[in-house]
Protein backbone atom coordinates (compact mmCIF):
# COMPACT_ATOMS: atom_id res chain seq x y z
CA UNK A 1 0.00 0.00 0.00
CA UNK A 2 2.86 2.38 0.78
CA UNK A 3 4.15 1.99 -2.81
CA UNK A 4 0.93 3.47 -4.20
CA UNK A 5 1.30 6.58 -2.03
CA UNK A 6 4.96 6.94 -3.05
CA UNK A 7 4.04 6.66 -6.73
CA UNK A 8 1.28 9.25 -6.29
CA UNK A 9 3.71 11.60 -4.51
CA UNK A 10 6.27 11.25 -7.32
CA UNK A 11 3.59 11.92 -9.94
CA UNK A 12 2.44 15.01 -8.03
CA UNK A 13 6.01 16.34 -7.80
CA UNK A 14 6.54 15.63 -11.53
CA UNK A 15 3.27 17.40 -12.37
CA UNK A 16 4.34 20.45 -10.36
CA UNK A 17 7.69 20.53 -12.18
CA UNK A 18 6.02 20.13 -15.58
CA UNK A 19 3.59 22.96 -14.87
CA UNK A 20 6.48 25.19 -13.76
CA UNK A 21 8.36 24.59 -17.04
CA UNK A 22 5.26 25.08 -19.21
CA UNK A 23 4.17 28.20 -17.34
CA UNK A 24 7.63 29.77 -17.63
CA UNK A 25 7.57 29.33 -21.39
CA UNK A 26 3.95 30.46 -21.68
CA UNK A 27 4.57 33.63 -19.68
CA UNK A 28 7.62 34.39 -21.82
CA UNK A 29 5.53 34.16 -25.00
CA UNK A 30 2.06 35.33 -23.86
CA UNK A 31 2.85 37.48 -20.85
CA UNK A 32 -0.30 37.05 -18.79
CA UNK A 33 -1.88 33.57 -18.67
CA UNK A 34 -4.74 34.45 -16.33
CA UNK A 35 -7.31 34.25 -19.17
CA UNK A 36 -6.59 30.53 -19.57
CA UNK A 37 -7.57 27.31 -17.84
CA UNK A 38 -4.72 24.83 -17.58
CA UNK A 39 -5.26 21.16 -18.42
CA UNK A 40 -2.64 18.60 -17.46
CA UNK A 41 -2.69 14.95 -18.55
CA UNK A 42 -0.17 12.15 -18.19
CA UNK A 43 -0.16 10.30 -21.53
CA UNK A 44 2.09 7.51 -22.89
CA UNK A 45 4.14 10.03 -24.91
CA UNK A 46 4.62 12.47 -22.02
CA UNK A 47 2.89 15.12 -19.95
CA UNK A 48 0.40 17.18 -21.97
CA UNK A 49 -0.20 20.75 -20.79
CA UNK A 50 -2.86 22.75 -22.60
CA UNK A 51 -3.93 26.33 -21.96
CA UNK A 52 -7.52 26.95 -23.09
CA UNK A 53 -9.34 30.28 -22.97
CA UNK A 54 -11.75 30.54 -20.03
CA UNK A 55 -14.26 32.54 -22.07
CA UNK A 56 -15.53 30.39 -24.97
CA UNK A 57 -16.70 33.50 -26.82
CA UNK A 58 -13.11 34.64 -27.33
CA UNK A 59 -11.15 33.61 -30.40
CA UNK A 60 -7.66 32.17 -30.34
CA UNK A 61 -6.04 30.01 -27.75
CA UNK A 62 -3.01 29.49 -25.61
CA UNK A 63 0.10 27.39 -25.65
CA UNK A 64 0.08 23.59 -25.86
CA UNK A 65 2.98 21.42 -24.70
CA UNK A 66 4.18 17.85 -24.51
CA UNK A 67 6.91 17.37 -21.89
CA UNK A 68 9.24 14.45 -21.26
CA UNK A 69 8.01 11.94 -18.68
CA UNK A 70 11.38 11.66 -16.92
CA UNK A 71 12.93 15.12 -17.13
CA UNK A 72 10.02 17.48 -17.68
CA UNK A 73 11.82 19.01 -20.66
CA UNK A 74 9.56 20.49 -23.33
CA UNK A 75 9.47 18.07 -26.28
CA UNK A 76 6.95 19.94 -28.44
CA UNK A 77 5.11 23.22 -28.18
CA UNK A 78 2.44 24.94 -30.24
CA UNK A 79 1.15 28.47 -29.82
CA UNK A 80 -2.34 29.61 -30.81
CA UNK A 81 -3.04 33.28 -31.28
Amino acid sequence: MNGIFELKARQTQAADQVLTFAQADGVRVYGDLSAYCVWLALEPDGWHVDYELRDPRLKGGGPHYVLDLATGAILTKRYEQ
